[in-house]
């Protein structure tokens, strides 16, 4: 499978994931990039995710798919307990932000999505579309570097 197509089938099940209800922004991201990494973790990893939607449990911080994928880079770089923090931890996740930043204007979700109804269709659109967008980033990074381009296993949609 080409990268192209590897980076666009990542964003479909993302989005199709929070599209269909079955997961929000940030659960949709995390269990996304598992499947991609081959089952790292136990699927119940995703559970993890559950208080980041909405900004952080409905309260308009930090957007929830952002969250996510600093999340799921913790996957990819984190560190067990007693380990050095890996270099590329910290930059990535501050790319992922700058990123999404420079997209949207800002990070927070009520900022990101001040002129969406709620409950629309709309809100939710833009939203999914974040999610995808959050997802093609980080797996655009993970397919760069030579520790993992090699370990993603391209997901099925």
């Amino acid at each position: 499978m080409e990268r192209e197509e590897i980076i666009a089938n990542v964003r479909t099940k993302a989005e199709g994931y929070f599209q269909r209800g079955e997961f929000f922004c940030s659960e949709s991201v995390i269990h996304t990039l598992n499947e991609l990494l081959d089952w790292p973790f136990d699927r119940s990893i995703t559970r993890l995710a559950s208080g980041f939607p909405i900004g952080i449990g409905k309260s308009g911080c930090v957007c929830g798919a952002i969250s996510g994928g600093v999340m799921a880079l913790g996957m990819a770089y984190g560190r067990n307990h007693g380990d050095a923090m890996n270099s590329r931890m910290l930059p990535i996740a501050a790319e992922l932000h700058d990123h999404i930043k420079k997209l949207y204007k800002s990070t927070c979700c009520r900022v990101i999505t001040k002129d969406l109804v709620f409950d629309s269709p709309e809100r939710k659109a833009h939203c999914v579309k974040i999610t995808g967008e959050v997802v093609a980033w980080l797996t655009e990074k993970l397919l760069d570097d030579e520790e993992f381009k090699y370990k993603i296993k391209p997901v099925e949609i």
